[in-house]
């Protein structure tokens, strides 16, 4: 029941791309490169309705992971969290989406902007219940080493919760800054926040290796 906002949205997006795709032309900006130029075109029939089925798709898959996954019963453990991570990504979609019709109906409009903001945002959002994640094989930094100790996935994601909270604010403010500099920063600050996790989520199953290995001597 506490879904019907997010049905709501999917519906509208639907009912927005049957309303909007005979006012489209018959080829449409679909991608752009860092600097906000179109670097490649698309069918208007792309453009309509690629991205509210590829979000009602990957929404319901969000919806059935906790069905199927070995882990199910952890989910009933962070469902706030869980909530607050798919309507994020509903969001970002749904913006992404206006963003494409904006610019196919022919009105001017910073893509890079917008996307830098809204994804920054994200992190910050998700950033915030990252922390609540219990181990499951769908949601969160699922590596060999967080999945095999529940300790380093704790750990793990209390390191994701800081780095994506305080690196979103920092690629917020980047965001903000005009050039290609500012937006090859954004780039590097998005990578980072995901390969930071990653990388300590190793270092951490090492050292709890290394103080197993040194309590058996």
């Amino acid at each position: 029941m506490q879904e019907w906002p997010v049905w709501l949205v999917l519906v509208g997006m639907l009912v927005a791309a049957f309303s909007l795709y005979p006012q489209l032309p018959e080829r449409v900006p679909v991608h752009w490169n860092l600097e906000g130029e179109v670097d490649r075109y698309g069918s208007r029939l792309e453009a309509a309705f690629e991205i509210p089925l590829l979000t009602l798709g990957l929404y319901l898959l969000m919806l059935v992971t906790p069905l199927i996954d070995p882990n199910r019963r952890n989910y009933g453990r962070f469902l706030g969290a869980y909530r607050v991570i798919r309507w994020s990504f509903v969001f970002f979609m749904v913006v992404v989406y206006g963003i494409v019709m904006t610019s196919a109906l022919g009105h001017a409009v910073d893509v890079g902007r917008w996307v830098e903001v809204v994804l920054s945002l994200i992190f910050v959002v998700t950033g915030n219940v990252m922390g609540q994640i219990k181990p499951n094989y769908f949601v969160g930094i699922r590596t060999p080493w967080t999945l095999a100790d529940e300790e380093v996935w704790r750990r793990t994601h209390r390191l994701a919760a800081r780095v994506w909270v305080f690196g979103g604010l920092i690629c917020l403010l980047l965001s903000f800054v005009p050039g290609r500099a500012a937006a090859i920063a954004f780039v590097v600050g998005i990578v980072s926040m995901g390969l930071i996790p990653i990388v300590a989520s190793y270092v951490y199953f090492s050292f709890r290796e290394a103080d197993g290995d040194e309590g058996k001597k």
